[in-house]
């Protein structure tokens, strides 16, 4: 049996009264295109920065409808880099995951890195 997709699944705890906040990857223009290059799976990158902004800004506020807090946690490609040496990870989309919700827990479900 497959899980139903995540906003479905956020929908249905949506009257649980927790409040969840949830780390979102988020990229200036120049480490968008610098993390991309560097994936293993560019692929699952929009075509160009713009695309992605578009599709980022509607999922926070998909995020938001359900009840969800979204919280932009930004890429350094950089640091993501180092992490990924640290944690003998390769640039994929799970470890871009795991990356953010790191940096989410290291700042206690603050905004980090946010950008507007």
């Amino acid at each position: 049996m497959t899980k139903p997709p995540l906003l479905q699944r956020l929908r249905a705890n949506k009257g649980s009264g927790q409040a969840v906040a949830v780390g979102v990857c988020w990229y200036t223009e120049t480490g968008w295109a610098r993390v991309k290059e560097t994936a293993t799976d560019p692929q699952r990158f929009e075509a160009t920065y713009e695309e992605w902004r578009t599709m980022a800004e509607k999922s926070m506020l998909d995020l938001s409808s359900v009840g969800i807090s979204p919280v932009k946690v930004t890429i350094d490609p950089d640091e993501f880099a180092a992490w990924c040496n640290r944690f003998r990870r390769k640039n994929t989309a799970s470890a871009r995951a795991r990356y953010v919700s790191a940096q989410l827990r290291r700042t206690g479900g603050a905004r980090a890195g946010t950008t507007s």
